[in-house]
């Protein structure tokens, strides 16, 4: 269905599925690599003996003023969702600044998973080199922002909110099957980024 751009605000008072929006966007000057704020680290789950990890870049800081979403239990009807229209190889830039925005709007870092369904994100990159314990050790832990493929969401747990960057060109097996398990974890927001005709296909199929 056409979609009718509007102002790329994240809200989360409206309840029941549905597909917000928000303005195109091109695509952006490579910035440093993402990940999560250095606030939060070191993290407490971070297990195991071993040299010293270099910490991901931090995430550019977002200076856009939102209210301070509100927290509480899901509605029966189901998380709200959000679309941010992006290109494939801007998605993954999206996702970040949707991460960026909830932030600073009052989100717990603890609260947000992201998904990928291409390239892995640069900080789950960074981590799993250290070995798949100790990078799910930090998921377990809930104390930071969580990044994960979307070809492992069954592994990761529900949290309120979940972002997924559609990055993968033309993988649509991929997306159909990550976005509804994504909306099953999303406790009250589902944030997905990529090409929204894209993304109402696959919702459209799987919700």
């Amino acid at each position: 269905m056409p979609l009718i751009p509007e102002e790329p605000q994240i809200h989360e008072s409206a309840q029941g599925p549905r597909v917000t929006p928000a303005a195109g966007r091109t695509a952006q000057t490579p910035r440093p690599v993402p990940g999560p704020r250095t606030a939060a680290a070191p993290r407490p789950g971070r297990p195991g003996p071993g040299p010293a990890r270099p910490t991901p870049p931090a995430q550019r800081s977002h200076t856009s003023a939102a209210p301070t979403p509100p927290s509480g239990p899901p509605s029966p009807a189901g998380p709200q969702i959000q679309l941010i229209p992006a290109p494939a190889d801007g998605a993954l830039d999206a996702a970040g600044e949707a991460v960026d925005l909830l932030l600073d709007t009052g989100r717990a870092p603890g609260d947000i998973l992201v998904l990928t369904t291409g390239e892995q994100h640069p900080w789950a990159a960074h981590e799993l080199s250290f070995g798949e314990d100790a990078y799910w050790a930090q998921h377990d832990a809930r104390d930071d922002v969580f990044y994960a493929a979307a070809a492992l969401v069954e592994r990761a747990s529900a949290r309120p909110v979940v972002v997924v960057a559609v990055n993968g060109d033309g993988d649509e097996d991929t997306a159909a099957r990550a976005l509804p398990l994504a909306l099953a974890r999303a406790g009250t927001l589902l944030i997905v980024c990529g090409d929204p005709e894209r993304i109402n296909a696959a919702l459209g199929a799987g919700v």
